[in-house]
């Protein structure tokens, strides 16, 4: 095996370069001593870093500098292509494709390797002090630095890295997270319960006001989205309604500014739950109070004093230690208003606010336990955003929602496409420990059909953030049955094995996979300025059994094929353009759609059965239902009431017309038996 590369950076100057093999015997002389260990389980591989600094007792002293002080070259085979996660500011990543190490960029801290036979997640660890992210290498070397926010620091034992290898980027991906949960001690995402109110639809006063939010403007919303019969059952109070100092962006008091909210929450809320059937309320917040932190000598500093903790650069910030009492204190205020849950910004920016104060690994960790203890007050309904992190993720070990992407830009042309990339390719592993929050959107836009369907495919929550008055209901009715409960899939959409090493803005279209237990989905996104062809088999979806025949539905334009075992769908994407493409099991006879109307329209199946003479399935509400066969049934009922005159038949799709009700639709569909 090829050694080491390694160079240590020391305060005052001071500039180490060695190398050296794996293996507890390292490297040593006078000034330092180093070694990198490795094992392997058959399932992953994982590297251990020490490092000492010799220094003297009775002269100059040195130690490690602030930034990036360790840096490492780790020798390994050279793959056909790279998938790197970065940070690209300090809250979230994006994915890079490049062709070689040489070319992953500075603060990754997930990358996937492409190999003829094999793929290799790679993911650089967060320590009790320090933690590792890739940098750009050589055509044969990673390399790995580590920080920790701290200057004068004078030895490192960590863990460096995990590493594990499968035939598909899924597979690697999940034994790596699999592994680093099981280490840290937190859930992964189906270990995790996602609070009520993010299943059904919701609407964000974010790009509806910003900061001029008030009162006022939250039920003149409510009042039109009443009147256009939209069913959102959650309404968050975003960024304006803090009482604050906006020169320090310091927080002032817990209590809510009292020119925009002269009633407090508590009439507010009571009025959305009694007169718009809205029962779920919630505010905003940044992880640190605001985003400068707790003003000095206010009212919140006084409220909170023993849950505070200054830092070297001027903020009273929330301490890591005892914070949890500053959630606790402040959610039980706002509990007693009628809030019931929280947006919680900034969580990422935990290295801004200690560095040189505190170990940012030791402080996201203590401030993520204190976030998540003090949330019990509102059952752990915390909606967490810029906090992608791998200190901030590692540091949320049992609450759901996590913010996938930056944030939703209406007024930036073209913004949609970056949007789309960083929430599809930060699936990949975000989805690993959290139900993902694809953001929200306007429904008055040019975008809005993409951003539709992109939610609707999602796995995720649902919510809007449109001005007063400009909300488009016809936009929303695909996403959410009539009581406003979302139609989900069970995961976050992924994008398929053969887009995973591609820059699908260059070339051919990004195709996105979902699936619930009654079938699966592929999106097609064409983010480039030519026509593009695309395939894909039954396959392509993980939970779905390619051995098996399927129909594929083309949603928009309204036909049906039936896929032998094996074979692929193909079409044509315009420029720009998208499509959805319900997957579904072939069955004996038919294949339920269910709701018709709805992009995942399957996911409102409570039960399908199927037997020779009959095929049953029962739909949580009535409305137009649909199923996919290749011959038609000789009877059809609903509720026991026969409608085969009703049903319509175009080639292989079958549709019954049905008024929309909040009634179950028990759907029966006779058959001939064989030969007749």
């Amino acid at each position: 095996m090829e050694s080491i590369r390694c160079e240590i950076f020391c305060q005052k100057g001071r500039h180490y370069a060695t190398r050296f093999d794996f293996g507890p015997e390292g490297h040593t002389e006078e000034a330092f001593s180093v070694r990198v260990t490795e094992s392997d389980d058959g399932l992953c591989r994982t590297a251990r870093l020490a490092l000492q600094l010799s220094v003297p007792s009775h002269t100059e002293s040195w130690s490690l500098d602030l930034d990036a002080p360790v840096r490492l070259w780790l020798p390994a085979p050279p793959p056909r292509a790279v998938t790197a996660f970065y940070l690209y500011n300090p809250w979230w990543t994006r994915p890079a494709f490049v062709d070689s190490f040489g070319a992953i960029p500075r603060r990754t801290q997930v990358a996937l390797f492409q190999y003829p036979d094999r793929v290799g997640c790679f993911v650089p660890l967060v320590g009790k002090t320090w933690k590792a992210w890739l940098a750009p290498g050589t055509d044969t070397e990673l390399a790995l630095e580590l920080t920790c926010g701290m200057a004068g620091l004078t030895s490192i034992e960590e863990p460096l890295y995990l590493y594990a290898e499968a035939p598909t980027a899924e597979d690697a991906i999940h034994t790596v997270f699999a592994r680093l949960a099981a280490e840290k001690g937190i859930a992964l995402r189906e270990e995790r319960r996602l609070p009520e109110m993010f299943r059904y639809l919701g609407w964000c006063s974010w790009d509806a006001f910003y900061r001029e939010v008030s009162e006022d403007g939250i039920r003149q919303k409510a009042e039109e989205l009443t009147e256009k019969e939209v069913p959102v059952r959650w309404m968050l109070v975003d960024d304006g309604w803090l009482s604050v100092r906006y020169d320090t962006e310091q927080l002032t008091d817990f209590a809510p500014d009292g020119e925009k909210f002269p009633r407090g929450f508590g009439p507010l809320a009571d009025e959305l739950r009694t007169r718009h059937s809205i029962p779920w309320l919630g505010v905003w917040h940044a992880l640190a109070g605001f985003w400068g932190g707790v003003a000095p000598g206010s009212a919140a500093a006084h409220a909170a004093a023993d849950a505070l903790t200054p830092t070297v650069n001027g903020k009273l910030i929330p301490s890591p230690d005892t914070g949890t009492e500053f959630y606790r204190r402040w959610y039980t205020l706002l509990r007693r208003q009628g809030i019931r849950f929280a947006k919680v910004d900034g969580q990422s920016s935990v290295p801004n606010y200690f560095e040189n104060t505190r170990p940012t690994v030791e402080a996201a960790a203590g401030l993520g336990r204190a976030l998540e203890s003090g949330a019990a007050v509102l059952d752990g309904a915390v909606l967490h955003c810029m906090g992608m992190a791998m200190e901030s993720i590692l540091g949320r070990t049992t609450t759901a929602l996590s913010r996938n992407s930056d944030d939703f830009l209406p007024r930036k042309e073209g913004s949609f496409v970056e949007h789309l990339l960083q929430n599809a390719y930060n699936s990949l592993y975000h989805n690993e420990f959290h139900v993902c929050d694809w953001d929200m959107f306007w429904t008055h836009h040019p975008d809005a059909g993409k951003h539709a369907l992109l939610r609707a495919i999602s796995g995720g929550p649902v919510y809007v953030s449109d001005r007063v008055g400009e909300t488009d209901a016809a936009v929303l009715r695909p996403l959410a049955c009539r009581d406003g409960r979302l139609l989900m899939m069970d995961r976050s959409a992924k994008p398929t094995e053969d887009c995973i090493f591609r820059d699908p803005r260059q070339d051919g279209v990004l195709k996105l996979h979902n699936a619930d237990p009654w079938g699966g989905g592929m999106a097609v996104y064409n983010l480039t300025d030519t026509a593009q062809a695309f395939s894909f088999t039954a396959a392509d979806i993980p939970e779905l059994d390619g051995s098996q025949p399927h129909w594929v539905y083309d949603w928009f334009g309204r036909k049906a094929r039936l896929l032998a075992p094996g074979a692929r769908f193909e079409g044509t994407a315009e420029a720009g353009g998208y499509g959805w493409y319900p997957v579904l099991p072939a069955g004996h006879h038919a294949a339920p759609l269910g709701l018709v109307q709805k992009y995942v329209g399957f996911a409102a199946l409570e039960t399908v059965q199927e037997t020779d003479a009959a095929t049953l399935f029962v739909v949580r509400e009535q409305g137009p239902l649909g199923w996919l066969a290749d011959q038609s049934p000789r009877r059809v009922t609903v509720n026991a009431v026969d409608c085969t005159e009703q049903v319509q038949r175009d080639d292989a799709l079958f549709t019954l017309p049905l008024p929309e009700s909040s009634g179950k639709a028990v759907v029966a569909l006779e058959w001939a038996p064989a030969g007749q």
